[in-house]
């Protein structure tokens, strides 16, 4: 399968999800640090004192945006806060302070019991470790969450055998975990998430456990249901290669904070700092760009030219130009937004190469 992805993810003016302003610290009274609700300093002054005291601001005014649609990656190393941040959306870590807006309702405001409710009904979780129950067949384990929602046998039967289809389990309904390889555990506690066919989908690093050619066919066959679906994602991961493939947009944390939010090719040609220049430092930039990002103003019109997504990473771009050599038609949403040619390829790799001589 081609990298592909579709456009810039944005489906309506308001964000599916705002985080704003997230602060989650460990310690003895966290909520000293917030008098009067509000955060008592700047927040490197803050989060300094944080440490100083005993305490961890494991998340510290963290702020971003998903549109509708959108898949949003939030990266970092290991103890740098993004699965302490993906927890606090779904408040299965209550944050200290901030604000979660999901379609704009304020998430934090609402009881126990509501978010009980939302979680069945408006957000689906994976993760890393699959959390299938090992006495119920694969079927079994996707009803499962409808079954929590009170669905009509008719409605769960439907809902599962489409969820089924789409992951790839067909005919292995009656199995149970233990006779599944790790790829298809995986497909399970995918489409159990997809079930209850959610408006907002968390993923905490779910394809790292496995080997690395499943973990690349997970890839795909993730870019394909998204492709299906256009759910809003947060999208966890440690990898910047697997980020590459997956992303609309990226967020950097480090030690709790933000470094640099942007597309992953804003992340490589302007890098916030030595940190996030770090990651990037071994990708091809083949990899990164897409197909709308190095269009040619100059190659005319578009008309009569075969059309590729937007969203195509010049890899894939590349084999195509090769057999259309008077150029293609990007296409974003329905629309053609202009030409791809080989030249505007090789000028838009001269460009990036060029900025990247100048940094170093």
């Amino acid at each position: 399968m081609s990298d592909t992805r579709e456009g810039d993810g944005a489906g309506t003016d308001q964000p599916r999800l705002s985080c704003r302003h997230i602060w989650k610290v460990y310690g003895k009274k966290p909520e000293q640090y917030f008098p009067g609700g509000e955060p008592a300093e700047e927040t490197p002054a803050l989060a300094g004192r944080i440490r100083e005291d005993g305490a961890i601001p494991a998340a510290a005014d963290v702020s971003f945006d998903v549109a509708v649609g959108e898949i949003f990656v939030i990266m970092g190393l290991s103890g740098s806060g993004k699965s302490t941040v993906v927890r606090c959306l779904s408040r299965l870590v209550e944050p200290t302070h901030g604000e979660i807006l999901l379609d704009g309702e304020d998430l934090r405001a609402k009881s126990d019991k509501e978010m009980i409710e939302v979680r069945r009904h408006q957000i689906g979780m994976v993760f890393q470790n699959f959390g299938l129950m090992p006495h119920l067949s694969v079927w079994e384990n996707i009803a499962f969450p409808l079954s929590l929602q009170g669905a009509a046998q008719d409605h769960t039967r439907k809902r599962v055998g489409q969820v089924i289809g789409l992951v790839g389990l067909e005919g292995r309904e009656k199995s149970y975990p233990h006779q599944l390889s790790g790829g298809q555990q995986q497909r399970v506690g995918i489409a159990r998430s997809l079930a209850v066919d959610p408006d907002l989908w968390l993923l905490d690093e779910p394809f790292s456990a496995l080997d690395p050619l499943i973990r690349r066919q997970m890839q795909d066959e993730f870019l394909r249901i998204q492709n299906d679906l256009h759910k809003s994602i947060v999208f966890i991961t440690h990898d910047f290669l697997e980020a590459l493939r997956v992303a609309d947009r990226m967020m950097i944390m480090r030690g709790g904070r933000v470094v640099q939010t942007g597309t992953p090719a804003q992340l490589i040609t302007n890098p916030a700092d030595d940190y996030v220049a770090e990651f990037t430092n071994d990708v091809p930039m083949v990899r990164v760009l897409r197909a709308h990002e190095v269009t040619d103003p100059d190659a005319g019109s578009a008309e009569g030219r075969e059309r590729v997504s937007g969203g195509l990473s010049v890899e894939a771009l590349l084999p195509m130009l090769s057999a259309h050599p008077e150029g293609l038609a990007v296409e974003q949403g329905g629309t053609v937004t202009g030409v791809v040619t080989a030249q505007s390829v090789v000028r838009a790799l001269a460009r990036l190469s060029d900025a990247e001589e100048a940094r170093a």
